[in-house]
């Protein structure tokens, strides 16, 4: 356990980051299904409209160091692909 006061407020710090970067991870998944979801169901229409509104809060998780660029660059050309496969 951290002793000086110094680190205690480290340890805190961590743990609020910590708490607060799973809930923004889990938030980028709940999209990801959504996208996936709708893929599923064979509406592209919805695809498309639930891809876009993804698209920017998947970018966000990247700038903020949550997942790796190409992690979710990945993810976002296989919904892509598809969406676009959807008749």
């Amino acid at each position: 356990m951290a002793n000086s006061a110094g680190s205690k407020k480290r340890a805190r710090q961590a743990e609020k980051r910590r708490q607060h970067n799973a809930s923004f991870r889990s938030m980028a998944r709940t999209y990801m299904k959504k996208v996936i979801a709708a893929i599923e169901a064979g509406d592209k229409a919805v695809a498309t409209e639930t891809f876009k509104s993804a698209q920017s809060v998947l970018d966000a998780s990247v700038s903020k160091g949550i997942f790796t660029k190409n992690k979710i660059a990945r993810v976002k050309s296989r919904m892509n692909t598809k969406i676009k496969a959807l008749a």
